[in-house]
């Protein structure tokens, strides 16, 4: 249950002060044994704990999972087998899998998915960890829009989109092999660019690190560079500046 939610429940009678204090009193996170799930995370960020689900044993991931959907009512999982996903799935009938993503999804019914973020890649071999971001972020509530295989080896795939990219709030740009991409968007938007460099190319791109050292020196201003492959980071980065911007707008239709 969220803050605002249980101030309004005190405020219409449903619950006393020493419930709400109660509440607020419990210790900070929830000791399962093999995992203490951080059950204030919530309060203090504005999303829940997501779960990394690669490397978890079966029994520690069935139960992250149900304390989650007992306190939260929803969860995000990445990096997921398909192993993984079917077990999920036995057990919470609702659960959702992306095999391209490997992201599992357990959502509260009729989210508001708000302002708009932009998740392009340079390549069709880049859409995995795309995916991953695209979907963090539609779980945290933003509108995303996808723009795959815009690289700059055709710039005109890119310009002839250049009205969708302008109008997001964020842009997210995934690219391996060199990793120009993220370069030629932060010098065509005025909103942030986070660049997420891909283990995509021939040998000597090494695994993404030259498309990171080439995204770490990016030339163009208002570019921020998350590590090789990851494109949760850049889905959760891209919705925390989404959203604030999105409150900010509010705050300020308010004002007025």
């Amino acid at each position: 249950m969220e803050t605002r939610e249980i101030l309004e429940k005190v405020r219409a009678g449903e619950m006393s002060v020493r419930e709400a204090e109660e509440h607020f009193r419990r210790k900070p996170f929830d000791d399962l044994g093999f995992a203490k799930l951080d059950s204030h995370r919530r309060l203090r960020s504005g999303a829940a704990e997501i779960v990394f689900c690669q490397g978890k044993a079966d029994d520690h991931l069935l139960g992250i999972f149900k304390r989650l959907m007992e306190s939260e009512g929803e969860v995000l999982g990445t990096r997921a087998s398909a192993a993984q996903a079917a077990l999920v799935r036995e057990r919470f009938p609702d659960a959702v899998y992306d095999p391209v993503s490997r992201i599992i999804r357990i959502e509260k019914p009729g989210k508001l998915l708000r302002g708009l973020v932009c998740v392009c890649t340079a390549g069709t071999s880049d859409i995995p960890v795309a995916e991953e971001a695209a979907c963090t972020a539609e779980f945290l509530g933003n509108r995303v829009e996808r723009l795959y295989d815009v690289g700059v080896s055709g710039l005109h795939r890119l310009l002839s989109h250049l009205d969708t990219i302008q109008k997001a709030n964020c842009v997210v740009a995934v690219a391996g092999m060199e990793g120009a991409l993220a370069s030629v968007i932060g010098g065509l938007v005025d909103k942030p660019v986070i660049a997420v460099p891909t283990s995509v190319g021939y040998g000597a791109s090494f695994n993404g690190l030259s498309a990171l050292l080439t995204m770490i020196n990016s030339c163009s201003n208002g570019v921020a560079t998350v590590n090789i492959d990851n494109g949760f980071g850049a889905g959760y980065l891209a919705s925390q500046i989404n959203l604030s911007i999105c409150e900010g707008d509010r705050t300020e239709q308010t004002s007025e």
